[in-house]
């Protein structure tokens, strides 16, 4: 078959024009790949950025209600040991004499047991489970209510940023509760399937309305630090009834 000259041209015309749109379109496409590759690690960097600043602040509150608790341990606890322990050892007894001594070393069992809170090294040591058993416990001291405590889980490994983060949050809201919900009891359970760990945290208190603007900030940060470690949290609370907080955090 013979073509016209014309017919030539326009044929090689048609097809400069078709490489030049493929071309177009592929530099498009990289543009667009590269732009997503961007964005994509723009996204990570500030998840990365609110992991550490979130991890940064749990560290700090923790640390300060550590000193808290140390400040008042010092105070009630370890302060009057050592009274005991100076009357004690002013009489000249030696009975009192042996009971000195052994006031003296419960002191410095104290000590050491508190100067390990005064870093984060207790958060290593303890289990999610002890922890929450402690925390009850207190409450119950205190005499502010009864509560309950309900696990089927096994000893369970958490990384440490994760442990914190559920430490802290247990803490809000549990001080939540202690300072507005006024139950008879507190209770909390811990559920473990295949893929998550479930932890409650529910009260038979006043109950609140969930769409309250004004409590929104509180439930909004207790959010973001759950997410923060892949978590998810959960609200329900009625009026006269109580509030129920469920925290999920799914297993690697």
């Amino acid at each position: 078959m013979n073509y016209e000259p014309t017919q030539i041209f326009f044929i090689v015309l048609s097809g400069i024009v078709l490489m030049l749109l493929m071309s177009g379109f592929i530099i498009v496409m990289v543009l667009l790949h590269r732009q997503q590759q961007l964005r994509n690690r723009q996204k990570m960097d500030n998840l990365r950025a609110e992991y550490e600043k979130t991890m940064l602040k749990v560290e700090k509150e923790i640390q300060d209600q550590t000193l808290s608790f140390i400040g008042q341990e010092l105070h009630d606890n370890l302060g009057q040991i050592l009274s005991l322990a100076k009357l004690t050892l002013n009489s000249p007894d030696e009975e009192n004499y042996s009971e000195g001594k052994r006031l003296i070393n419960h002191a410095i069992k104290e000590v050491r047991s508190l100067s390990k809170r005064l870093n984060l090294d207790w958060v290593k040591e303890v289990s999610l489970l002890d922890f929450i058993s402690g925390e009850l416990q207190k409450i119950e001291n205190f005499g502010f209510c009864k509560t309950q405590f309900e696990t089927d889980v096994e000893p369970i490994e958490l990384d440490l940023d994760k442990k914190l983060v559920l430490i802290r949050i247990i803490q809000e809201c549990l001080n939540n509760i202690m300072k507005h919900a006024e139950p008879s009891v507190i209770y909390i359970s811990l559920a473990q399937k295949k893929d998550s760990l479930s932890i409650t945290v529910k009260d038979d208190g006043k109950g609140f309305d969930v769409d309250d603007k004004s409590k929104g900030m509180g439930l909004h940060n207790l959010k973001s630090r759950i997410e923060t470690i892949g978590g998810k949290l959960i609200l329900s609370s009625i009026i006269g009834i109580g509030t129920e907080i469920k925290l999920l955090l799914p297993f690697e």
